[in-house]
């Protein structure tokens, strides 16, 4: 039978030099055994070293490009990433309504690891009111739930709070990654549910730099997982180990900001803490 094999889309920007967006996803989904799929929002410049310049398509082909998956596939969960500016999240918003993806993970992209802005200021509002509302999940790092929040996050009981404010714009799960963190043992995240349960998840803090994409494979991880039937708590702690995995298990690629290694196998050294 036709579109029996789980499928994700992910919805994003491309990175030209290979370890972040689009290509991060779609190495990601491989790795995890689903069939990826994507919607072009942007077309980036870029290496480990920056940004240097991006497009964002015309809407007019997105739109196009939604509505030539719906037709012929069938993804099982999606997940955004870059979206450019306000028009742009508007015209994702707007196709989502319309097709069927299965449950969305939004990865609220806004900065790039060498600094560059993916994100027009006036689209933060736009992400907020349109966007979040129609998440299954949200992985915010710290910034990025600063930026969702207007309030700093100085502390874990700071990411809670931050967690449960992202809730109430309408987003039914949360996961505050706590990467930016400043604790030098643990790299350690805060997940906030739909029935009002939460947990910590946590791994061991790698001192690289390395980390290029990492958001990118995290929610693209928690998608494919989805995507094959795993309950979303599992979901995310599998994305958690996959992340820390391809940290550790470092590739020499590029001069700056270094990619992931997406072939490695989900790593044991996460733990899980429901206090």
């Amino acid at each position: 039978m036709a579109n029996e094999f789980p499928q994700v889309v992910t919805i994003a920007g491309t990175d030209s030099g290979g370890g972040a967006g689009v290509m991060a996803d779609l190495k990601t989904l491989q790795a995890r055994h689903v069939f990826g799929q994507a919607v072009i929002v942007a077309v980036t410049a870029q290496n480990t070293l920056g940004v240097q310049d991006f497009m964002a398509l015309p809407t007019k082909l997105i739109d196009e490009q939604f509505a030539s998956l719906a037709a012929d596939l069938k993804p099982r969960a999606c997940k955004t990433g870059m979206l450019a500016d306000a028009e742009h999240v508007h015209a994702v918003v707007e196709n989502l309504k319309k097709v069927d993806f299965g449950p969305l993970i939004v990865d609220p992209v806004m900065i790039a690891k060498g600094g560059a802005a993916l994100l027009a200021a006036d689209a933060i509002q736009t992400v907020r009111e349109e966007l979040v509302p129609l998440a299954t999940l949200v992985t915010p790092n710290l910034p990025e739930a600063v930026a969702l929040t207007d309030r700093p996050i100085e502390s874990t009981a700071d990411m809670i709070e931050a967690a449960k404010l992202i809730q109430q714009l309408g987003a039914k799960n949360v996961m505050i990654k706590g990467g930016h963190g400043d604790n030098p043992e643990l790299a350690s995240d805060f997940v906030l549910l739909a029935d009002g349960s939460h947990f910590w998840l946590s791994a061991p803090r790698i001192a690289t730099k390395r980390t290029h994409g990492t958001g990118d494979t995290l929610s693209a991880c928690i998608a494919a997982e989805l995507a094959k039937g795993a309950d979303l708590s599992i979901a995310i702690e599998t994305g958690k180990a996959f992340v820390a995995a391809a940290i550790k298990a470092t590739i020499q690629v590029g001069h700056g900001h270094g990619p992931l290694n997406h072939w490695v196998t989900p790593s044991t050294e996460v733990s899980r803490d429901d206090h």
